[in-house]
């Protein structure tokens, strides 16, 4: 199947980052939060600070897998309005200015949906084709598992788009092969089981489990749940090939939605300081 240039750039910035043995640091936004507006300014001021690549979150009414932090700031973006539509506009506007690969996170149900106003039916077809028409180098599916996720992984290889799998401290030695296999771009492994939030310590199971992965695959994997200081980031990037922060970041943020000069220096600064710890 045809690779497009969108899921090439997501490889190469992992092979570059392999050769100068160094990590990626991966910051969530969400999008639309606290407006669209504001979320080009953060992208672009994360992207500055050290983001080796930048995930940002379509706004879901029932995020299962999220905590408190995120499910706010994804009501938040929908009580301002914010569309899947809107937001990949957004995407398109800021991702030609910056070389960091954007990386879209949503539920199912927005993507099943997408478009479906118009269409009158269900396809996942448009959201990938205007996923990757927006410049986003790949798609994480929080609630997609990989053997109900084929269909889908067909249609973003077409579009040349990285298809990004979750595994966790509860998946068994075979499961972690399906989504070794499933996964393109890298694998996201769930460093503690339950929700996103902000941790003072992390179990130790997520080392046994990436480790595991290293010995069946060769793609990259990044952690993420519950990552909340650069000390945890510096330990976690020790075995695994990128860090992914999001709540700990929404929260830094929060204090200042009605700031958002000062959100954004916020958000610079948070993303710097790890970037000198991963």
């Amino acid at each position: 199947m045809p690779i497009t240039f969108a899921k090439q750039k997501l490889c190469a910035t992992f092979e570059c980052l392999r050769q100068g043995r160094r990590k990626a640091l991966i910051p969530f936004l969400m999008g639309g939060d606290p407006d669209l507006e504001t979320t080009r300014e953060l992208i672009l001021a994360v992207a500055e600070a050290g983001a080796d690549l930048i995930e940002v979150g379509i706004p879901f009414s029932d995020p299962l897998a999220d905590g408190p932090i995120i499910q706010r700031a994804s009501s938040r973006s929908l009580e301002r309005g914010t569309t899947p539509n809107a937001l990949l506009e957004t995407v398109a506007k800021v991702s030609r200015r910056i070389n960091v690969p954007v990386v879209l996170l949503s539920y199912w149900n927005p993507i099943l949906q997408y478009g479906n106003g118009r269409l009158k039916r269900i396809d996942p077809t448009r959201f990938v084709r205007d996923a990757k028409r927006c410049g986003a180098c790949g798609v994480i599916v929080p609630d997609l598992p990989p053997e109900e996720g084929q269909a889908f992984r067909r249609i973003a290889e077409q579009a040349g788009i990285a298809t990004v799998f979750l595994a966790a401290p509860t998946s068994p030695p075979q499961r972690l092969r399906q989504i070794a296999q499933a996964s393109s771009g890298f694998i996201y492994y769930v460093s503690v089981t339950g929700t996103t939030g902000v941790r003072e310590r992390l179990p130790r199971e997520w080392l046994h489990g990436v480790r595991q992965l290293k010995l069946i695959t060769t793609t990259p994997i990044c952690v993420g749940f519950g990552i909340s200081t650069p000390s945890q980031a510096e330990t976690i990037a020790r075995v695994a090939d990128g860090v992914i922060v999001g709540s700990a970041l929404l929260r830094a943020m929060e204090p200042y939605l009605r700031q958002k000069h000062r959100m954004v220096r916020e958000a610079f600064a948070f993303v710097n300081r790890f970037r000198n710890a991963v």
